[in-house]
């Protein structure tokens, strides 16, 4: 017996992009009729979600990464997740490759940052957020283009979370200037370090 649209919904989660949906059978109008009769709501364009689910716990967040699941929260939003700054972030940071497409949609704000493929793919955790797989930079590695991107997101954040980082969480010493060499900064950060761990 073929399985029911919601089913289909059900078996990835209750969450789905539009080309998602119409891979796994599920045509427009019957996606438009799922919605039109309350079964799924639309989360933002082209991604929708079964509307009995419990309320998303981080909307934007499990928004922009379900729309682009190559994209990794970095710098001052990866700094909020984990806890290591007192600044809230007015968009969603991400880092994409350099020849990757922008992330630009209509809600939540992205500001969407170009790393080389050597810094892309260097220190991501994928973290479950309501079902969600969430791609974010771990505490060091985030440090790191922190300090490399210290002249956009300021010296004072930096050092903050830098300190922050030092309070809260396990310091993990020969990861920070690891990834310090792989964002370029190592010569930057490592007197800093000296100063404050």
């Amino acid at each position: 017996m073929k399985p029911s649209n919601e089913d289909i919904f059900r078996e990835h989660g209750g969450q789905m992009r539009m080309s998602e949906a119409l891979a796994h059978g599920i045509n427009r109008y019957a996606l438009y009729a799922m919605k039109k009769r309350g079964i799924i709501e639309q989360v933002s364009r082209g991604l929708y979600r079964l509307a009995e689910l419990p309320p998303l716990s981080e909307p934007d967040l499990a928004t922009v990464c379900l729309r682009y699941p190559d994209a990794v929260v970095c710098l001052v939003s990866a700094l909020a997740f984990h806890g290591i700054t007192t600044q809230i972030p007015h968009s969603i940071m991400v880092a994409v490759r350099r020849n990757a497409h922008l992330p630009a949609p209509d809600y939540p704000p992205v500001t969407a940052h170009k790393f080389s493929e050597l810094a892309h793919a260097a220190g991501i955790e994928e973290h479950l957020i309501d079902g969600i797989p969430i791609k974010v930079y771990s505490p060091e590695k985030t440090l790191a283009d922190c300090f490399k991107y210290r002249n956009k997101i300021g010296m004072d954040v930096v050092l903050e979370a830098l300190k922050l980082y030092r309070q809260r969480l396990k310091v993990k010493p020969d990861e920070l200037m690891r990834y310090a060499r792989v964002c370029r900064v190592d010569k930057i950060m490592q007197p800093y370090l000296e100063a404050s761990l």
